[in-house]
């Protein structure tokens, strides 16, 4: 087969890969996307749809070994971990553990602080002419709490967001919250609330991307395996795909998830990225339901209305990359909504879901060129925000790819700080 050539490939067409390819061809160049499944197939698919500048804390807190460790011993949890022979796991679990202290947080704080708040400027953007198409809604995003004592052990972490980035914080009370929000139990201990936060559904919004890119002249390439990467001297010349045929360009962007450290060793470079497998179900809005999206705090897990639609999502379970659906899994969901909503939940009529966020140790997403080619660029391991950083994410990689200034400072995503731990 005679090779195909275009400005810029992305491997990848989860919402980083799409936000990607919009901002590249938005400055004119001519874009392919590759991809193994469906565009939005992936992990971007199935996920609660939270667009929140609020979540600029990385998992890699203090103290959050001891409280994973804790939460390790009842299976029943949000967060598990499948027994296995495992070296990646460990040495990540390693690395977790070295990111656990105040000085690190406070780093990842703030650069995940300059790429939500990008973020969310340019979903506000992108949503003015099309909020419905995205379901696009403003209504905040409320964390609950059942105990009094979690409910004010929050004000700390609600000051320092108020004080050092800004964010607007209000405290409800037992009555206050269910006034707030009457789909909620009485009897809880209260919530924080922030106004500013907003959602969407994620598959609409990867539906209008697609539609938009296609109508805009991108090559879109579904249900294509990338087998190999090729590689000159210091450049990417070509991938194959599992067909055979070969594909050219310029430059190439790396937005692969999970599955990015597949492609590290070519690259010259450490991807320390593995799947952290959420879940969750998708159900007709039943009666009574909420409408403001909301995170029970004590069980992590998530809800959002979606008009037609109500979802209750989130876990975190490191398993590799198994795509089962444990029964357990979804029962821990319908469990904690049902302790915390007045909503009446079916058990049928539902859509079960599954998907690996791409993890990384610091809590930071990789988006630099790789060392050994000069024109690929790595833009994956954005964890548990990638929705709600994917439109800053696909921009600042647009601008690498070009050779563009970076509209934020790409210092902390670089490649480069996990060069030291290779091995």
């Amino acid at each position: 087969m005679m090779p195909t050539e275009t400005d810029v490939i992305i491997i990848g067409g989860g919402v980083i890969g799409c936000w990607t390819a919009w901002h590249l061809q938005q400055q004119g160049a001519q874009v392919t996307i590759v991809d193994r499944g469906p565009i939005g197939g992936g992990a971007s698919f199935g996920n609660c749809g939270y667009i929140c500048p609020s979540h600029v804390h990385p998992l890699c807190g203090p103290g959050a070994v001891r409280d994973g460790l804790r939460k390790l011993v009842h299976f029943d949890k949000s967060f598990s971990i499948t027994p296995r022979w495992d070296p990646q796991l460990w040495r990540w679990l390693v690395d977790f553990a070295k990111h656990c202290n105040v000085n690190d947080f406070r780093h990842a704080s703030q650069a995940r602080h300059a790429l939500l708040d990008s973020s969310m400027s340019l979903y506000r953007e992108f949503a003015e002419d099309r909020r419905d198409r995205l379901r696009w809604q403003e209504q905040g995003l409320l964390t609950v709490h059942r105990h009094r004592g979690s409910l004010d052990a929050y004000e700390s972490r609600a000051r320092e967001l108020q004080d050092e980035f800004g964010l607007n914080v209000q405290r409800y009370d037992a009555d206050a919250l269910c006034d707030l929000e009457p789909a909620l139990r009485p009897g809880l201990a209260g919530g924080w609330y922030f106004p500013d936060d907003a959602h969407l559904s994620p598959s609409d919004l990867l539906a209008e991307l697609r539609r938009e890119l296609i109508q805009a002249g991108v090559q879109i390439r579904e249900h294509c395996d990338v087998d190999e990467l090729q590689r000159g001297n210091d450049r990417l010349d070509s991938i194959r795909l599992g067909s055979g045929e070969e594909l050219r360009a310029d430059r190439f962007v790396l937005a692969t998830g999970a599955e990015a450290g597949r492609f590290a060793s070519i690259l010259g470079c450490r991807i320390p990225v593995i799947p952290g497998k959420g879940y969750s179900i998708t159900q007709p809005t039943p009666t009574d339901a909420p409408t403001i999206p909301m995170i029970f705090e004590q069980d992590h897990v998530a809800v959002t209305p979606l008009g037609d639609a109500l979802r209750i999502g989130s876990t975190m379970q490191l398993a590799g990359f198994s795509r089962t659906l444990p029964r357990s899994r979804i029962d821990l969901l319908k469990r904690s909504a049902r302790a915390h909503l007045v909503t009446p939940l079916s058990d049928s009529h539902e859509n079960l879901w599954c998907g690996w966020r791409p993890m990384t140790p610091d809590g930071l997403p990789c988006i630099d060129h790789a060392p050994a080619t000069s024109n690929v660029v790595v833009a994956a391991g954005n964890g548990m925000v990638g929705m709600a950083s994917g439109a800053g994410t696909g921009r600042l990689a647009a601008e690498l790819s070009l050779g563009r200034p970076p509209h934020i400072d790409a210092t902390p995503f670089r490649l480069s700080r996990f060069s030291s731990q290779r091995s």
